[in-house]
């Protein structure tokens, strides 16, 4: 058993304050930044510097307002109700799910504005993406959020403001199986040799396969049976499927040629 006190803030200075959760947002868009500029001088992509930043933009703009907009689902109560609660982001709540619809639908219209390719640039943010998001899971165990059940195990954690019950640590479960996905992500990405689109299918289908899992670690409402996350989570699993099944058959047979050439990935 482990007591939770550590502290969410890296540095305090009255009116500024760096928690270790937005320092894991600026983290992912800057290593986002880094793999599309070592896929553009490597001719994987084309695209310039400041269409990358441009890029950027969007996908923050997409991850706030796709995460905030999506809290209304886990809390009608305050912002169904009270619709301007969703702009003030400093009170904490951003749904993974909805940040991430968020996400792909600004860079969707970027590819689109910019007659870009959106599934191989899917597939080359797939992998940062990944990452940063597995820290992410790790700054919700800094910041005591999104706790577990209760259960009195070996490694069972103490959230003081949840009470005096020992509960699962699942924040690290998430973290963990998050590092496996982005460790086939990569494996992938060093292939070089799938139809664009195909990573990118891969993370949402094995991150909703794993978000379903590990949500039984998670205190939260059910709905029949069932959180929040894990419904959207089997909707994930099943538009993936669909997809990887009628459009990807041919590139799973490609993992099992040992004879492709490989290729590194677009990442350090």
């Amino acid at each position: 058993m482990w007591i939770h006190n550590l502290n969410p803030t890296i540095v305090d200075l009255g009116p500024l304050e760096i928690r270790w959760y937005g320092l894991v947002y600026v983290l992912g868009f800057l290593l986002g930044a880094y793999w599309l500029s070592r896929a553009q001088k490597k001719g994987i992509l084309e695209i310039s510097k400041d269409d990358i930043w441009d890029l950027l933009f969007y996908l923050i703009l997409g991850v706030i307002i796709g995460a905030r907009l999506f809290m209304v689902f886990w809390n009608p109560e305050i912002y169904l109700y009270k619709p301007w609660n969703l702009l003030y982001i400093w009170q904490g709540g951003m749904s993974f799910h909805g940040g991430f619809v968020g996400i792909v639908m600004a860079c969707w219209l970027y590819c689109r504005k910019k007659q870009l390719n959106f599934w191989t640039i899917a597939d080359i943010l797939s992998v940062p993406a990944m990452f940063a998001l597995a820290l992410g899971r790790i700054a919700n165990f800094i910041n005591g959020e999104l706790v577990g059940r209760v259960w009195e195990g070996k490694w069972c954690v103490v959230f003081p403001d949840y009470g005096e019950a020992c509960r699962h640590p699942n924040m690290i479960y998430s973290a963990i199986q998050r590092l496996a996905v982005f460790g086939w992500l990569w494996f992938l990405s060093a292939r070089n040799q799938f139809a664009p689109g195909f990573i990118f299918w891969n993370l949402v289908l094995w991150e909703g396969v794993g978000r379903f899992m590990m949500d039984f670690f998670r205190e939260d409402i059910l709905h029949f049976g069932l959180s929040l996350g894990q419904w959207f989570s089997v909707v994930m699993v099943l538009i993936a499927w669909y997809v990887l099944w009628n459009r990807h058959r041919e590139d799973w047979g490609k993992l099992f040629r040992k004879h492709e050439t490989t290729n590194p990935p677009p990442g350090p």
